[in-house]
């Protein structure tokens, strides 16, 4: 049976595909030395570069041998989810909010929620139009009264709202991508409260306890701050909404760009 693969490609995981694939995007140059991969049997993460199945032998041709089968094989298109709200199942909690901004103090992220818990707080005024809203699969953050069924969910009109708050803080959603040790299953989840000795991870339904060994790779849009990294959960979340992460062996490539993302943000 063929292997299945999964690679990061302009923040998004995209697979499993066969390794043929991830060759052909190779030799087109549409993964770099540096983009990351997995596969079963790994126990991170790792840089294309550094996998021996992905490279070449010989030092006179390219770090990246080109794909040597007849027929270029395509690979899997990535589509930004378009959310509404009133096709989702109203009891899965897999929506994050972006908090604060509407109050004009510092923001913080919270969920996940279901959309029944989202009408429930905007109806006790503990969010509004001027909230952010992100969904897996969304590019990134998007204001409340900006979703087209906002009147049909919520019962009023929305909010106008002006472009600076729109903009003010819209910045990409810190997402992890990450798999439980010995478990076949990815998850993804909003990191926040992040430093160099580790993060929470705000995921749906945590299945882990406390001990549990994880290896993560948090890929936001912008891959300045792109890195992976291992360690134990030391606390669950209320609710099983997530889970707080030490870091262990932290390498001094995933510091740096920890580093640059507080100083940025």
């Amino acid at each position: 049976m063929a292997e299945n693969w999964f690679y990061v490609q302009k923040g998004n995981r995209l697979g499993p595909v066969e390794i043929d694939v991830i060759q052909s995007l190779i030799s087109k140059e549409e993964l770099k030395p540096e983009d990351y991969v997995w596969k079963k049997g790994f126990d991170n993460w790792k840089k294309i570069k550094d996998v021996s199945d992905l490279s070449s032998s010989n030092e006179d041709e390219l770090l990246i041998p080109p794909v040597t089968t007849a027929q270029a094989v395509k690979a899997p298109i990535e589509i930004e989810k378009k959310i509404n709200l009133l096709e989702l199942n109203q009891d899965e909690r897999i929506i994050f909010l972006r908090i604060g901004n509407d109050r004009g103090v510092s923001s913080s992220d919270y969920g996940p929620f279901s959309v029944n818990q989202l009408k429930k707080l905007y109806h006790e005024h503990r969010i509004n139009g001027k909230s952010f809203i992100f969904c897996s699969g969304m590019k990134e953050w998007m204001v409340l009264a900006d979703l087209k069924e906002f009147e049909q969910v919520f019962n009023e009109l929305p909010p106008v709202i002006q472009e600076s708050d729109r903009r003010a803080f819209a910045r990409k959603p810190f997402v992890a991508r990450l798999f439980i040790q010995n478990n076949k299953k990815l998850f993804e989840g909003i990191c926040r409260d992040v430093s160099i000795g580790g993060m929470q991870i705000l995921i749906d339904d945590f299945k882990g306890q406390v001990g549990d060994k994880i290896s993560i790779n948090v890929h936001p849009e912008n891959t300045d701050h792109h890195f992976v990294a291992s360690g134990v959960v030391v606390r669950i979340l209320e609710g099983n909404s997530g889970f707080s992460f030490r870091f262990q062996g932290l390498s001094d490539e995933a510091k740096r760009a920890i580093e640059k993302y507080l100083q940025e943000n």
